[in-house]
């Protein structure tokens, strides 16, 4: 998992990995929308450059959208360095889930 591709060899399933054991999230999805953005800068064919992460963890409890961001961008920072270009962002605690 260190290098950045999952077992399953993808970037997505690395990205999976990583967030479940870091944050144990009650709730994630892991989607890629890399056809979505076919043309635009930072796509590339394959894709796995666009991503959109709806987690939901009590890691987030007591922090700010914006320290949540930073958590997040800080664990998936070799997936960042392995060509993911945009992270679309939704963090939220279990009880603003609920």
């Amino acid at each position: 998992m260190a290098d950045g591709i999952g077992e399953d060899g993808t970037l997505r399933g690395w990205m999976e990995a990583k967030l479940r054991a870091e944050l144990a999230p009650a709730h994630l999805d892991v989607i890629d929308e890399s056809h979505l953005h076919a043309g635009h800068s930072g796509a590339r064919p394959g894709g796995e450059t666009h991503y959109r992460l709806d987690i939901v963890a009590s890691a987030f409890e007591g922090k700010s959208r914006v320290e949540r961001h930073r958590l997040v961008n800080a664990l998936l920072d070799d997936a960042f360095k392995r060509g993911l270009h945009a992270l679309a962002l939704r963090a939220r605690t279990p009880a603003e889930a609920a």
